[in-house]
């Protein structure tokens, strides 16, 4: 990491939210650019925290003042980490560096298994907020952002059709909506000590957070793992101990397909503002199509698939 200075407006902020002198923040350095954020490290009176700034198109994307409400409500709850400052307005936050905290390793089954531990137990507290993540919706949200332009695959719009198809299935499916991470990703999970010395999981990042299906978060920590089917499977046993229903594992199928068209659409989006995702992208775009598929020949082998009608 290099030192990196940051404008004073951003020092001032720091300042104020800390309630110190501008002088006493040291060490800074960029930390990571990530999808969305670009965040920082920096030093104040012996303590390292951590900066985020929203990056390029987040305020298109996210609602600040729906996350702000986000960890209001979870900080009640002793989740999300140590948020000191938030802005509601242009999203800056501030939070506690937690040293020696790491990711979950997706190809590590103990850790997976800990993790889907640690969403179940997040969903069964049924929190609620006032705003919900419509997973169609934000589908045509994304691609309206293109402002025209045509897909970067040819076969998008057969792609999508082929998805929505599958939305009269996955609503049927659906049993109750509980406040969602929505990004419950291997990233996000954090493996740390507290201060019993014991290791507990923090899960972070909670910007996209809204009422929707709990089971979403197993399919979005499929994508963005990059699981393939077998890998997959064995995550949904890991959050079901005691069994998974045929209908349930199917929707959440669907939810792979549906997403991963999201975070396609998601991609294009930010390609067009010069932020380039590599594989993740093309991964999501495949993910839609052969998840697609999966779906459909399962929806076919019980019978169901003539309900999916468009």
């Amino acid at each position: 990491m290099r030192n990196l200075p940051l404008n004073p407006d951003t020092m001032q902020v720091i300042a104020l939210a800390l309630g110190v002198g501008p002088e006493e923040i040291a060490g800074i350095s960029s930390l990571k650019t990530g999808m969305t954020n670009r965040s920082f490290l920096f030093t104040c009176r012996g303590t390292k925290y951590i900066l985020r700034i929203p990056g390029e198109g987040t305020g298109q994307l996210i609602s600040r003042q729906e996350e702000a409400a986000v960890y209001r409500l979870i900080q009640s709850q002793g989740l999300g980490g140590d948020v000191l400052y938030i802005n509601p307005d242009n999203g800056y936050m501030i939070s506690r560096f937690i040293e020696g905290a790491r990711n979950c390793d997706p190809l590590n089954p103990k850790e997976t298994a800990a993790c889907m531990e640690t969403l179940r137990a997040f969903h069964r507290l049924g929190l609620r907020v006032e705003h919900e993540f419509d997973i169609f919706a934000h589908i045509d949200f994304y691609q309206q952002l293109w402002e025209g332009r045509p897909s970067a695959y040819p076969d998008y719009l057969q792609t999508k059709e082929n998805v929505l198809r599958l939305k009269p299935f996955i609503d049927a499916q659906v049993e109750k909506k509980v406040l969602t991470h929505i990004d419950a990703v291997p990233d996000n999970f954090l493996f740390c000590q507290n201060g019993r010395g014991e290791t507990e999981i923090r899960l972070i990042d909670w910007e996209y957070a809204a009422m929707q299906d709990p089971h979403v978060d197993v399919a979005m920590f499929c994508l963005y793992a990059m699981y393939d089917r077998a890998q997959a499977d064995q995550l949904i046993g890991q959050y079901f101990p005691e069994g998974c229903p045929v209908k349930t594992r199917i929707k959440i199928y669907c939810y792979i397909a549906a997403c991963g068209l999201l975070w396609s659409n998601w991609c294009e989006y930010k390609h067009s503002l010069g932020v380039e995702l590599g594989e993740y992208s093309v991964k999501q775009y495949r993910y839609a199509q052969d998840y697609y598929r999966i779906a459909a020949a399962e929806l076919e082998q019980i019978g169901e698939w003539d309900s999916c009608t468009l």
